[in-house]
């Protein structure tokens, strides 16, 4: 379980982070929004550096990130060694994304994804454990 959530996003996943944001409030996660704070365009790679940078000296903690997509801004996440960044689409990706991957950031597509589906998404990603055993040979080569 992560002790502090970290938000991010660019004006394409503003909506869907602010939405995030009260429910991880409303379940009483700790929750940092590092922005952007509206619809006003800005640059994603700026915003998963921003993320990356936080997560760098607080190991346990961990981060949602927010595009149109969710492509971009988990590419960009993934250029940090410290970042394991898993764009799901599904609430099965994301429970696998922890469980195998040992994932510490979620990445999600603000204008592709039903809010209902990324909130469960979401749950899913906080709730689940990193198995470690045999996928902690596999993590350790990423």
């Amino acid at each position: 379980m992560f002790k502090k959530i970290v938000l991010s996003s660019d004006h394409g996943g503003f909506y869907l982070k602010e939405t995030v944001k009260k429910f991880l409030v409303n379940k009483n996660f700790e929750v940092d929004d590092l922005g952007c704070n509206s619809l006003d365009p800005v640059d994603y790679p700026d915003y998963a550096k921003s993320l990356s940078d936080k997560l760098k000296n607080n190991k346990d903690h961990g981060g949602i990130l927010f595009c149109g997509t969710g492509i971009g801004i988990s590419m960009a996440a993934n250029r940090f060694k410290h970042i394991r960044a898993a764009l799901c689409t599904t609430v099965e990706m994301a429970a696998k994304s922890r469980k195998h991957n040992d994932a510490n950031v979620l990445a999600l597509g603000g204008r592709i994804l039903d809010e209902g589906l990324a909130l469960d998404i979401v749950e899913e990603f906080l709730k689940t454990d990193f198995e470690a055993g045999r996928h902690s040979l596999r993590v350790n080569k990423i």
